[in-house]
């Protein structure tokens, strides 16, 4: 899988006016990558992940999945957002496999798909409970497991875990850190939590504001297998400085003992 975003630019109208969102982004997302996008708001992280996933059309540019040009939502791009959009009146079982009703895949390939994916996220025990009774952090698991019952070539992440308290959004990270090592499955995400960024990714990219463009690439020399010890790494707190300084003057140049990806 290649996701190549190429000279994307995206502009809206609003009662004053046009509005640029995003300017030139040029990026990319390879087989088996994990990558973030962090930005301030008003960068356009948000619009950014609803072009890829076709939710949006860019004004100008092009982004294209193994040089298929995104036109519109496709069963090739798995989307998980902030809220967790389960439907209440579905078990659990029910909501992983929606997605996989609506595609007319019969029923028993369907179960098969959907107990393996609630094994994969720890809920196998759940798969009859409706939404209601699980908790902030399980309900997300269940929006990630149907996310990836459609087995997509990449994950697209909107903030997932914004609105878990922060001893969930932890337990969330590692999981999700466990979870794409177990599945090998590329993903994108952004946030603006520049620590959850620097912890869970391979590679960062950063946004100017207003319009969003790529400030800076930075590609993380931390090993894969990651746990909460290592936030307390002078590397790990190195780039979360960096990134930090960035957000908060666009302009300054900073001078850290950092590779940049050219």
């Amino acid at each position: 899988m290649h996701l190549e975003i190429s000279r994307l630019y995206k502009q809206f109208q609003t009662s004053k006016g046009s509005l640029v969102a995003l300017r030139d982004i040029n990026m990319q997302v390879k087989t088996g990558e994990f990558v973030c996008v962090v930005g301030a708001s008003g960068s356009g992280k948000s619009t950014l992940l609803r072009l890829v996933a076709g939710l949006e059309l860019p004004t100008a540019g092009e982004i294209a999945i193994d040089g298929v040009p995104v036109i519109g939502p496709g069963s090739d791009r798995g989307m998980v957002f902030q809220s967790y959009t389960l439907y209440p009146w579905m078990n659990v079982s029910a909501n992983v496999g929606f997605g996989l009703k609506l595609q007319g895949m019969p029923a028993a390939m369907r179960r098969e798909r959907v107990d393996y994916y609630l094994s994969v996220v720890g809920l196998s025990k759940f798969a009859q409970s409706l939404p209601k009774e699980l908790s902030g952090g399980m309900k997300q698991r269940v929006a990630i497991a149907r996310a990836l019952a459609s087995q997509p070539k990449i994950l697209l992440m909107d903030e997932p875990f914004g609105a878990l308290d922060a001893q969930t959004k932890e337990n969330m990270q590692q999981f999700l850190l466990q979870l794409w090592h177990q599945t090998g499955t590329t993903i994108l995400m952004i946030t603006h939590d520049v620590e959850e960024a620097v912890f869970l990714s391979q590679r960062i990219y950063v946004l100017t504001t207003q319009p969003g463009s790529i400030r800076t690439e930075l590609r993380l020399e931390l090993p894969d297998e990651r746990t909460y010890h290592i936030r307390r790494s002078s590397i790990f707190q190195n780039y979360r400085e960096t990134i930090l300084d960035l957000l908060r003057n666009e302009d300054a140049e900073v001078q850290v003992p950092l590779r940049l990806v050219s």
